[in-house]
């Protein structure tokens, strides 16, 4: 028996929850099919999910295909929740895309299947809802190939459409091999050899026989099997989780054509930590998917980049719809780790793999979290940081001075999400301030300044002497050195590196600084020294306060002289409506500074691409439908930051000591205050 793990994954009501339960109806882990409407599914267990009908947190479930185990995650469709599709998809062996067969290809669809293809995950597309009025299949197909990949293959037709008796004939045809010559030389050849003038013969079924004679069923049945299992051409199935049409051809093709779970249980052990929440007891629990070895109960191992052990402490894995406790967890497997205190999603158990890289852009969007009446201020303030730990692309920004905690966001949902969270978990009201978009900064020019040790304004024990130099987009923060690496203890540069990438976290408007250089091209320190007969001096001797306590104000001065320009996210938009529609809909998109770079007229509609600014997304989202009379379909995704030319230079509050005020940072930081 072989392992898959697979990832179902989709646009937001495109049926991917009722398409799982169907498969656990179809595969016999349930007797009665959940209902998302009834608020009644396997995997959507939240009280908020079955109130909204949304997916909101992954869920694992296991069943069986015959002499296959596959655990089956079901993700989040809303882009709100894209964290949660992000940390999934480091962990699976094969996906299924679902598809409407109504709506077709939408916005979430083309930046899942781009991510899927970048990581080359073997795919499988799900074309669902053929029972549905409207449903299609050659224009559905159309889209597929036009906007989501040249490479998917027709698992054959459908009959009877948008009715409720639409079903779905398995097989390959002539199209198939047209797709998968494409990707092989030795049945490109057979292809053309069997028909040299370029006519494929008809279409033919599940054990048809050869096309002109010269590639087999069997052939083509193999190539099949290889390119889908190297991510190279996709099948795309028709079906309704409905009724259940088309749901047993494509478990079939689960079965056959996903690639088995890889991983030598005797191996090193090696896994990654994909999700973590909290149990009954507040004890941390990590959703983890080995990779090697074998994990056992009272295990100690080695985690995060810290590599610091903890203890396995219980075990439990995913067999046949439940989770049962296990002594250990093979590689291949999915398991829920207890015993690790301060695991994180992303985390490396034992042997280190690749490190967690972000597969989508971060959230642009950001709000306060207002406390309600009689609501504790740090009691919130500890239920948001568990929050964080659940969604490592939420950050949380905690202001001492002003009490009071911001969040970031993808979007407007997920005010509801956390609201309701923090109500139902926690019991703690909230409300929120308008959402703002998070900018960024980048130097203008090349800035530099220096502090020496025992110089006045200097109150430190420390020199320190900063350049900061602009770097191309993309690239981060960089830190030098121009000093000797020996001209001072490694803790105290380790110090000031440390103190540079976290001030740049608040350059001179407050936004987050990045892609930049910072040199070091000055250090000193007193060393060690004591009274005679004494302990050690602190008053006489350098520590790592003193130079985590300068770096500030030098960084900042040298920020200051650089000079900084704020950036705003900007999002890549595509827009399909009704070519009449474009007299009401120009003005509105001028109002909105979206700026339509490309226009394709296609025969009554028109497809305009541009760049809009992230904070101008969702009204974009709410006017377009009355604007089109319905028929507009938006689709935008983040694309890069441009400087901000319109209005006032947006600031944001700082939340740290503020280093641009000499006299009120030193306050903060230290007694000792210079003249």
């Amino acid at each position: 028996m072989h392992l898959l793990n697979l990832g179902i994954l989709a646009h937001v009501d495109a049926g991917k929850t009722s398409l799982t339960e169907r498969l656990l109806h179809t595969v016999g882990i349930t007797d009665e099919i959940g209902s998302v409407d009834a608020g009644s599914t396997r995997t959507d267990t939240l009280a908020l999910e079955r109130r909204r009908g949304i997916t909101i947190k992954s869920a694992v479930v296991s069943f069986a295909i015959d002499d296959v185990t596959v655990n089956l995650i079901d993700t989040p469709g809303h882009p709100d929740f894209i964290a949660e599709v992000e940390r999934v998809l480091g962990v699976l062996d094969g996906a299924v895309l679902v598809v409407s067969a109504v709506e077709g290809v939408q916005a979430q669809t083309r930046i899942l299947m781009r991510t899927l293809q970048r990581l080359r995950i073997p795919t499988l597309l799900f074309v669902n809802k053929i029972d549905r009025r409207g449903a299609r299949h050659d224009a559905v197909l159309r889209q597929i190939s036009d906007r989501l990949t040249p490479s998917a293959v027709p698992m054959r037709a459908t009959e009877a459409l948008g009715t409720a008796d639409a079903w779905f004939r398995p097989g390959l045809g002539a199209q198939a091999l047209e797709v998968l010559a494409d990707q092989d030389d030795e049945l490109l050849a057979a292809y053309v050899e069997g028909d040299p003038y370029g006519r494929v013969g008809a279409a033919y079924g599940q054990g048809g026989a050869a096309v002109a004679g010269a590639v087999s069923h069997g052939d083509l049945r193999a190539a099949l099997i290889v390119q889908t299992r190297q991510a190279l051409v996709h099948p795309v199935y028709f079906g309704s989780a409905i009724t259940g049409a088309g749901v047993d051809a494509l478990v079939a093709g689960i079965k056959e054509l996903l690639p088995p779970a890889g991983g030598d249980p005797d191996g090193p052990v090696s896994g990654t930590v994909f999700k973590v929440e909290r149990g009954t007891a507040g004890e941390k629990v990590a959703y983890a998917r080995m990779f090697s070895g074998t994990l056992r109960t009272r295990d100690r191992i080695p985690f995060a980049e810290t590599r610091q052990e903890g203890r396995i402490t219980a075990i439990s894995v995913f067999d046949q719809g439940a989770d049962a406790r296990a002594d250990a967890v093979p590689a291949g497997r999915i398991a829920r780790l207890w015993g690790l205190t301060d695991i994180r999603i992303g985390d490396a158990i034992g042997e280190p793999r690749n490190a967690y890289e972000h597969f989508f852009a971060p959230p642009t969007l950001e709000t306060v979290v207002v406390p309600g009446p009689g609501v504790d201020g740090r009691k919130l303030h500890l239920a948001l940081t568990r929050l964080a730990e659940q969604d490592p692309l939420i950050d949380l920004r905690h202001d001492e001075v002003r009490r009071e905690t911001a969040v970031s966001l993808y979007g407007e949902v997920q005010k509801e999400v956390i609201e309701a969270t923090l109500a139902e978990d926690f019991g703690l009201e909230v409300t929120f301030r308008e959402t703002t978009t998070i900018c960024i900064e980048r130097p203008s020019g090349t800035g530099a300044a220096v502090e020496f040790n025992k110089k006045d304004p200097n109150p430190f024990l420390a020199t320190v002497g900063l350049r900061v130099d602009p770097a191309p987009a993309g690239t981060g923060i960089g830190f030098r050195l121009e000093v000797e690496l020996g001209a001072m203890p490694y803790a105290f540069f380790k110090a000031v590196e440390d103190t540079v990438r976290e001030t740049l976290g608040q350059g001179l408007h407050g936004w987050q600084v990045t892609d930049c250089t910072v040199t070091m091209t000055h250090s000193g320190y007193s060393p060690r020294q004591s009274h005679a007969h004494q302990g050690f001096d602190k008053s006489m001797s350098s520590t790592g306060a003193d130079f985590r306590g300068v770096t500030p104000l030098v960084l900042i001065e040298a920020l200051r002289r650089a000079g900084t320009q704020v950036y705003e996210p900007m999002h890549r938009f595509r827009l399909e409506a009704p070519a009449d529609t474009l007299g009401a809909l120009l003005p509105v998109l001028a109002a909105l500074r979206a700026v339509p770079q490309t226009t394709d007229a296609r025969g009554a509609a028109c497809v305009l691409e541009g760049a809009v600014p992230a904070g101008r997304v969702h009204e974009m989202e709410q006017r377009l439908p009355g604007l089109t009379r319905g028929e507009g379909e938006l689709e935008s995704a983040f694309d890069h930051y441009a400087p901000v030319a319109h209005g006032v230079v947006p600031e944001r509050p700082r939340t740290d000591h503020n280093p641009l005020n000499r006299k009120e940072y030193l306050l903060n930081v230290t007694r000792r205050v210079g003249s």
